[in-house]
């Protein structure tokens, strides 16, 4: 369990982190352990001019999904979406669409170490992006672009994600 401490001026109790490695969710983790949590999260659908999609192949459950994660103290679903596939693939983002924003009981998730989530989030469609996809080795170990109509085999929650995310693009815009 992390130590902390209370903070004499604000009178707030404060956990310090002495690994910057430490996220907000492996903090949580150490006082909840594998018990749900409630998480935000932001995902992007990234489409070449042929009409494939980015997908990465995780390092956790070795399936193909698509790029994305929980979002940060202070950060919105935007920055999130963009922090993320610059983070996993070396990608910019120009402009974002929202295509879904989710939640409820299908989008509980049981990650390989047992660790649990209810996640809350939002899928984002980039306009255009700029530099060359690289996989980061730490969340995705491949990436790869495809049909969204051959799509491979994705976890449950990135198939269920994918589904609405092509049901969104399908429906006209307002």
């Amino acid at each position: 369990m992390l130590a902390c401490c209370r903070d004499l001026k604000t009178r707030r109790v404060v956990f310090p982190i002495y690994d910057a490695s430490v996220t907000y969710v492996s903090e949580m983790r150490a006082f909840v352990g594998h018990r749900p949590m409630l998480l935000a999260a932001a995902g992007i659908v990234v489409v070449d001019d042929e009409g494939r999609w980015l997908l990465q192949r995780r390092v956790d459950d070795g399936l193909w999904g698509l790029i994305g994660g929980v979002v940060e103290l202070g950060e919105s679903f935007e920055d999130a979406a963009r922090r993320e596939l610059f983070d996993e693939s070396g990608l910019t983002a120009g402009s974002l669409r929202q295509l879904d924003v989710y939640s409820g009981p299908d989008f509980r998730l049981t990650y390989p170490n047992g660790d649990q989530a209810y996640v809350v989030g939002v899928t984002f469609l980039a306009g255009s992006v700029v530099g060359i996809a690289v996989p980061d080795g730490e969340e995705g170990f491949e990436l790869g672009w495809f049909d969204p109509d051959h799509l491979p085999v994705l976890s449950g929650y990135n198939a269920l994600l994918t589904t609405r995310a092509l049901a969104a693009l399908a429906r006209p815009r307002k």
